[in-house]
């Protein structure tokens, strides 16, 4: 009986997420196109990319909004039990989305594609991850290292509010740096959070999973609209809160080491990144045709869309993996 509930909580989690998403979308979209909501693409990408200047941005709202409602309705019928962990969860969500919306609005308000400065957006990444470790901390909040099934338990102290600290900030930016091709960053985070939401439910952390299953049902329905070609973007709005919630809902469950195997293509594509200039500073030559690695496969000469697919079939195979290892830790 607690199973067959379980799994109709998450179907209907699920749709809801997924109805919200798709009804928005179709007022959301002509809106933002009627305000000139366009996003400014980079003289630097390919010549594919320049053709989409002036497609709608801060797309995520689709599913910002949709996951935010849903869930205060779920609490408010009581269909839902609020806890400290949820709390946590949704300021880290409203957080970053806000850093996101802010840079977003900066980069229309200029006409070009500079938001933030990345020592702001940085700063402002900081602070909700130091609010993230006082709520965490004052919830009770263990300060070790665990993975059990390798015998390994690490009680760090202080130190594991840097841990924090750079899980919060590193997911957030992860996401944001894969959001550069039509439905891979709204895809990749559709597989993780099943894979999480299916980790938490199975772990003990139903408030989480109930969350995280609306979020997976508005990101489909988000997908309806950002599929190439692309009617809309999510912007820094979307990308940024989609890493933080995955690092606050890895942290919270105890799976920190889950999400490396979860999260594996963000963390490449980031990586990619970081090796690039790295290449760039000490060997004065390109290490990847264009960074992150997605571009590197375009200027290679591979379709969008088949760039996206192989990224999500790689993302699909180490969510299963990510799941059996976070259900057996």
């Amino acid at each position: 009986m607690n199973n067959m509930l379980l799994l109709t909580k998450t179907v209907f989690s699920v749709m809801i997420g997924f109805l919200g998403a798709v009804i928005l979308g179709l007022f959301l979209i002509p809106l933002f196109k009627k305000f000139h909501v366009g996003q400014r693409i980079s003289v630097y990408v390919g010549e594919t990319h320049q053709k989409k200047e002036g497609t709608p941005t801060m797309g995520g709202f689709i599913f910002l909004l949709p996951t935010l409602l849903a869930t205060l309705f779920l609490l408010l019928t009581h269909r839902m039990e609020y806890t400290t962990n949820l709390g946590i969860v949704l300021v880290v969500f409203i957080g970053y989305a806000c850093i996101g919306f802010l840079d977003d609005y900066l980069s229309l308000k200029r006409h070009n594609n500079e938001g933030l400065t990345e020592i702001q957006k940085l700063l402002a990444q900081i602070v909700i991850a130091l609010i993230f470790f006082f709520m965490y901390m004052k919830s009770g909040g263990q300060t070790a290292l665990i993975v059990s099934t390798l015998g390994i338990h690490i009680e760090m102290g202080w130190v594991y509010g840097l841990f924090i600290l750079f899980i919060l900030v590193g997911a957030s930016n992860a996401v944001n740096l894969t959001d550069g091709l039509d439905g891979l960053a709204g895809g990749l985070s559709a597989i993780a959070f099943i894979a999480f939401g299916l980790i938490s439910m199975m772990v003990g952390f139903q408030d989480m999973g109930i969350l995280t299953f609306i979020l997976v049902g508005a990101l489909l329905g988000f997908l309806v609209y950002n599929t190439h070609p692309a009617k809309i973007f999510m912007g820094d709005t979307g990308s940024l809160a989609l890493g933080g919630v995955m690092g606050a809902i890895a942290i919270l469950t105890h799976r920190e080491v889950t999400l490396a195997v979860v999260a594996s293509v963000f963390i490449i594509e980031t990586l990619s990144v970081i090796l690039q200039v790295i290449w760039i500073n000490c060997f004065h030559k390109k290490l990847f045709l264009m960074s992150p690695l997605h571009h590197h496969f375009e200027k290679l000469g591979w379709d969008e869309r088949d760039i996206v697919k192989l990224f999500w079939i790689v993302g699909l195979i180490l969510a299963m993996g990510g799941i059996f290892f976070g259900v057996w830790l």
